[in-house]
């Protein structure tokens, strides 16, 4: 066994590249010889042996029958179920430069996980290795305008740091959400048309490379400009983030008006007026239209105390709902944020984005068919957010890969069964109401919402910046070792 272990250990030294069944199609499985599947099979109890001695300062490797395997392997959405064959737990740079040289050697395809939260499980893969960044959550301050923090830190450690201080990035409001996999695909949330997205904030990165290369980036790189919003997962792992940060706001102030028992007129009716109310509202302001089975939530939330500019779009909307909550100015940002946490701990859900819209009329003509579908499925949840703002900022786009900032709306698809019976059917109607959007012509999506059914979603995602980031991918990860389903393609 030990002149094995040394046999393949010198292979990897070597840099002997070998592809194992698990990074193999069934098809390409099947073409095997008998001698070819003997020598895969010889192949892999042999990296299997290794990974079981390896020892390094830098990361420990993980398999299937480790205990911490299996609590590291539990993602936020329990709908999707993936397994591994290693999960490599870095401790630092060196730990993921490692990780990623035993598994180009050794065949594995490599996915990254910081939260946990992506909606299709790009953060985990069956048969490869999954690099864990839990452990990068510092938060260094650098100066009072820049901090820097590890990939792993949670939105809540984030608030939970800057706040105090005085100090905000424009993140979003789910409080186990990793920050880097939130920045790399662009991230928004309360602040968004005030600061931009959290990518915009961005200063600065550290990325390990598919070959192991360990690389710095700032200013306005190729590096940068791909990582503000086209890199979750695509041809590096993103360990550590430096940001600049912004003022808080002096008060925050949130406002909800809610319609029950809805016919599809009335709230397609409501949806409607929401949409040209809210294109008056300034950038400081922030509002979600929530369509949950037959009751509809509003919220308008203010980070400027712009209270006398808005009330003309506050007393329309009390004029055509049923209930009305209007808040008062807050100076303790820290308490009103919490209420936007959610639920922390996993759960079956299917998530997506549902189109970006300039206005409603890139909706109407299927919205009545969307509407009736959340009639009829309780749990399935239409939601639609503002965009706009700073977001739509020219010096912004021109410095990031984040291709829809001239979309002021976003929409979002979600679905929460109650018991595992509603699983199924909640999913069908999902993808049936995604159908009527794709064959609607609704052909933008954000990438943090991904949906493993999105058709071309190579150009829904990123549009014409895609090229550039093959290029990139070419550059960084030629070999295509770091991948998921929706990866950018070499």
């Amino acid at each position: 066994m030990k002149n094995r272990r040394d046999f393949i250990r010198n292979l990897v030294l070597a840099g002997a590249a070998l592809y194992l069944p698990a990074c193999k199609t069934e098809q390409e499985k099947a073409t095997l010889s008998i001698q070819e599947q003997t020598q895969a099979q010889q192949i892999e109890q042999a990296v299997q042996e290794i990974s079981e001695q390896f020892e390094s300062e830098n990361l420990v490797l993980l398999r299937a029958d480790d205990t911490q395997y299996q609590e590291l392997n539990i993602g936020f959405n329990t709908r999707v179920s993936k397994q591994p064959k290693i999960i490599a737990l870095c401790k630092n740079n060196e730990g993921i430069a490692e990780a990623i040289k035993y598994a180009k050697h050794f065949g594995l395809q490599v996915c990254v996980k910081s939260g946990g939260h992506s909606f299709e499980g790009f953060s985990s893969n069956n048969g490869g290795m999954s690099i864990n960044l839990s452990l990068f959550d510092s938060i260094e301050w650098i100066d009072e305008e820049t901090v820097k923090m590890g990939a792993g830190v949670k939105l809540f450690e984030v608030y939970d740091a800057l706040l105090p201080k005085g100090k905000i990035i424009p993140a979003g409001s789910c409080a186990t959400v990793g920050i880097a996999g939130l920045t790399l695909g662009g991230g928004y949330g309360l602040f968004a048309r005030k600061y931009g997205l959290t990518c915009d904030s961005l200063v600065g990165l550290t990325m390990i490379d598919g070959n192991g290369k360990i690389h710095e980036a700032s200013g306005d790189s190729d590096l940068m400009w791909a990582c503000r919003g086209g890199n979750n997962g695509n041809f590096g792992i993103v360990s550590e983030l430096i940001f600049k940060v912004h003022p808080t706001p002096s008060a925050f102030t949130r406002h909800r008006f809610k319609a029950y028992k809805l016919d599809v007129s009335r709230a397609k009716s409501l949806m409607e007026n929401w949409f040209r109310l809210t294109a008056q509202l300034p950038d400081s302001c922030f509002a979600a239209y929530v369509l949950n089975g037959k009751t509809l939530t509003i919220l308008i939330t203010d980070a400027d105390n712009r209270r006398a500019e808005i009330q003309p779009i506050l007393d329309e909307l009390t004029a055509i709902t049923d209930k009305q909550t209007f808040g008062t100015p807050t100076e303790n940002l820290a308490k009103s944020l919490s209420n936007y946490y959610g639920i922390q701990t996993p759960l079956f859900f299917k998530n997506a984005c549902a189109g970006l819209y300039k206005d409603y009329s890139d909706i109407e003509g299927c919205i009545d068919t969307v509407i009736q579908k959340v009639h009829e499925n309780p749990g399935l949840i239409m939601q639609i957010n503002t965009l706009g703002g700073q977001i739509n900022n020219p010096d912004f786009e021109s410095k990031s890969s984040f291709p829809h900032r001239a979309f002021p709306y976003m929409g979002e698809l979600q679905a929460y069964p109650n018991r595992a019976s509603q699983q199924a059917p909640l999913v069908k109607a999902f993808d049936e109401i995604q159908k009527v959007f794709t064959n609607h012509g609704i052909d933008r999506h954000y990438r943090n919402y991904p949906d493993i059914n999105f058709e071309n979603w190579e150009y829904a995602y990123y549009r014409d910046n895609y090229k550039r980031l093959q290029q990139i991918k070419k550059k960084y990860d030629p070999n295509n070792v770091i991948w998921h389903e929706q990866s950018v393609k070499v």
